[in-house]
């Protein structure tokens, strides 16, 4: 399978919801774009995604982004494709609050799911539709193991990233037999700028295997990806664990 079917043989255009995001900067350095290839990061600080920018080998441009201006979104998405046809957008958009924080101040709870959640609706809604108009296209979106079964250790952060999983999931089956493909990526603890001062988990990643792992989901044929591999079994038995041991899971 092509990563860039778009049938004309010119450069693919891309886009990075999230701009400066770890695992979303490895997707796109793993996919090995061609030097007329144009990536545009979107994000908040400018300094940060000029940064990123500097990283890739390719032509890149920066927007101003921001997941939680929801009302902003259908203009941005407009703006992006008045540009150009858009062969790919990689939904990496995410901060992670500690759960004591998210229940002390509620509106970093709040915070935490429209940036996690609901700016991925928004943006991906409107996206999606150009998409579809156009026939083609590729939305990776950047999911979680903690979507699983949220833990009461990091409840407000599962919920959200289980909601963006069914989202997605079902955005999937509304794009079907469109052109446009989506490629639902669910890794496990990721070691990162994120997760810096965080023991890491069992069956941890970085942000490059995440990128390797989804960059070649995207060269086959899976829909879904999990990082590792064995943690899709491992989903399975989170399932079916008794809700009374499961309480006692400390993170």
């Amino acid at each position: 399978m092509t990563i860039f079917p778009n049938g004309a043989g010119s450069p693919p255009r891309l886009l990075l919801l999230g701009g400066s995001s770890e695992i979303g900067l490895a997707i796109l350095a793993a996919l090995g774009l061609p030097a007329g290839a144009e990536v545009i990061l979107a994000g908040r600080d400018e300094q940060r995604l000029a940064a990123a920018g500097k990283e890739l080998p390719c032509q890149v441009t920066t927007v101003a982004y921001d997941a939680m201006a929801t009302g902003s979104h259908q203009a941005f998405a407009d703006a992006v494709f008045a540009g150009g046809a858009l062969d790919m957008v990689v939904s990496a958009a995410g901060v992670l609050i500690p759960q004591e924080e998210a229940e002390r101040d509620v509106r970093r709870a709040a915070d935490m799911v429209e940036t996690n959640f609901t700016g991925h609706v928004t943006s991906l809604l409107a996206i999606a539709a150009r998409m579809r108009a156009q026939g083609r296209g590729t939305i990776v979106v950047l999911s979680s193991v903690a979507a699983v079964r949220p833990r009461r250790a990091n409840f407000v952060y599962g919920s959200a990233k289980a909601g963006l999983d069914a989202f997605a999931r079902g955005l999937a089956d509304s794009l079907h037999g469109t052109g446009v493909r989506v490629v639902l990526v669910r890794p496990g603890f990721v070691t990162g700028r994120m997760t810096a001062g965080m023991s890491p988990a069992p069956l941890s990643s970085t942000p490059a295997q995440v990128g390797a792992a989804t960059a070649a989901a995207l060269a086959g044929r899976k829909d879904t990806v999990w990082i590792p591999a064995p943690l899709a079994g491992l989903a399975l038995a989170l399932r079916l664990v008794p809700r009374p041991l499961w309480r006692r899971v400390s993170r």
